[in-house]
């Protein structure tokens, strides 16, 4: 029998506990090894482009206010989207989806790479995040409605944990190898030099679907609501900093977009075939789990950003020395996901989201106290990998709690959901961190403090807030559902 046609027979079940165990199979393990792909694809890209940056600017011009749609660009289509992205793979087939997905990530990449203007680069950014906001749900949920034995799913879902903490830091490390080697333009152009070859595995792997577009509407007002609720909250919190917190503009765009998303809250109450079916709320532990995954990708994701510029312009390091200083933490954190779904099997999803927030705070704590004159091996490297002890178990216990209990029909809106979340607190964490490091930094330079002093001290209370963003994670991941799988 074909890998298709057994894959689709997996996907179609409703089961999952009686049929046995697919990740024992060859095919399981080439679907999970896919998926995976997709993913990493995806979380890396919001990394990669960090040491670049000095470059980028350099080639095209950049100002340094503008040169911060480079990484917002692409977070803001990937977070302002991914809700219309989960929807659409529940109608439309998961595997269409996918592959649209990685047609516009390549599209945009190898515009990107050759652009020699800094709207076209930006552009091209933008069009990288609407294509990865169309595959992250797809893959997500196509992980979670095949796998449906319950111990396959913790296993496979603590593989996409790993993966997703991985890629944010190897991203970092690939970038800082591809600039100093065959140049900035690579780190697009390896996009679609992998999508050339993940494409064929996805047409074989991937079953066909029919999604239930032929059987439900499409709710084009609801998704015109939230998609432009979404991309004005992701835009406001991105030029929050720059344009100040205190200006009637902030503030006008942040209620703006709430009044979008109150719109499309009522629009999705009278609905006949809503977008965001509000009953999946009722999924218990679900809000819990994903105002984790918010809180904590806030304080977390915004580490590798300021220890990234804190080794650049503090410490002189090269993009290439500066991306292999993660490679220590990449290592540790795939080593740590695997120990956080040991502990979800043992012990459930609240004590290792909990623990594990409360291991990557104390690393930030750590990093909130690097000196001027900063070692790696003293002042840098136990503070990463303690981070990297905590991040592996959070990704994985908020991934298979935010899962737990959603149906088949549920899966992509849910995986959007989650994701949305994740992003928009990545944007949340980097405006207000910015904002806390820029006004830091300030205030000492007025006191007399010399350049990398003062930057470092703007680091210093970015970390500081990272720490106490994690605790917080930690704390109201108590109120998720403790959960020692993913159940369907």
């Amino acid at each position: 029998m074909s890998v298709i046609s057994d894959a689709s027979r997996t996907v179609s079940g409703s089961g999952g506990r009686g049929e046995g165990s697919l990740l024992a199979t060859t095919r399981g393990k080439r679907l999970l090894a896919l998926l995976c792909a997709v993913a990493f694809i995806d979380f890396i890209d919001a990394s990669i482009t960090n040491v670049a940056l000095p470059h980028i600017r350099s080639a095209l011009h950049l100002s340094t206010q503008n040169l911060q749609w480079v990484p917002s660009g692409y977070l803001l289509t990937y977070g302002g989207l991914m809700l219309l992205g989960g929807r659409l793979a529940d109608l439309l087939g998961r595997r269409n989806v996918l592959l649209a997905g990685t047609a516009l990530v390549a599209l945009g990449s190898t515009v990107g790479g050759f652009s020699h203007s800094s709207g076209l680069f930006i552009a091209a950014r933008l069009v990288q995040g609407a294509g990865a906001a169309l595959m992250l749900p797809a893959a997500l949920s196509t992980l979670t409605t095949s796998f449906t034995d319950e111990t396959d799913r913790t296993k496979a879902l603590g593989v996409w944990g790993a993966v997703a903490g991985l890629a944010s830091a190897a991203g970092i490390l690939a970038g800082g190898l591809l600039v100093e080697g065959p140049g900035w333009r690579w780190v697009m152009f390896v996009n679609p030099i992998a999508i050339v070859l993940l494409v064929p595995a996805v047409l074989r792997v991937l079953p066909r679907e029919r999604g239930s577009a032929t059987t439900k509407r499409f709710d084009l007002p609801g998704a015109m609501l939230v998609t432009a609720g979404m991309l004005l909250l992701v835009f406001t919190l991105v030029r929050a900093p720059i344009q100040g917190w205190g200006k009637s503009t902030t503030w006008l765009e942040f209620a703006g977009a709430a009044v979008l998303v109150a719109a499309f809250v009522i629009r999705e109450q009278i609905a006949g075939d809503p977008l965001l079916p509000l009953a999946v709320f009722r999924i218990r532990g679900l809000a819990a789990a994903n105002i984790t995954g918010l809180v904590g990708f806030a304080g977390m994701l915004a580490m590798f950003f300021f220890l990234t510029l804190y080794m650049q312009t503090v410490l002189g390091y090269s993009p290439f020395a500066a991306g292999a200083a993660y490679l220590p933490l990449t290592f540790a954190v795939g080593i740590a996901a695997g120990i956080g779904a040991k502990t979800i099997e043992r012990f459930g999803t609240r004590p290792a989201i909990f623990v594990g927030a409360v291991f990557a705070a104390a690393g930030m704590f750590l990093l909130s106290h690097v000196p001027v004159h900063g070692s790696y091996m003293t002042d840098i490297l136990p503070g990463t990998l303690l981070f990297a002890a905590g991040i592996g178990p959070v990704f994985v216990g908020i991934t298979s709690a935010a899962n737990a209990g959603a149906t088949t029909e549920q899966a992509g809106i849910v995986a959007a959901i989650l994701n949305s979340a994740q992003q928009i607190g990545g944007a949340l964490g980097l405006a207000i961190f910015s904002a806390v490091a820029t006004s830091r930094t300030d205030q000492l330079l007025a006191g007399g403090a010399g350049v990398h002093a003062a930057a470092t001290g703007g680091y210093h209370r970015a970390f500081l807030i990272g720490c106490a963003f994690s605790l917080a994670a930690g704390v109201i991941s108590l109120r998720t559902v403790n959960t020692h799988h993913a159940e369907m």
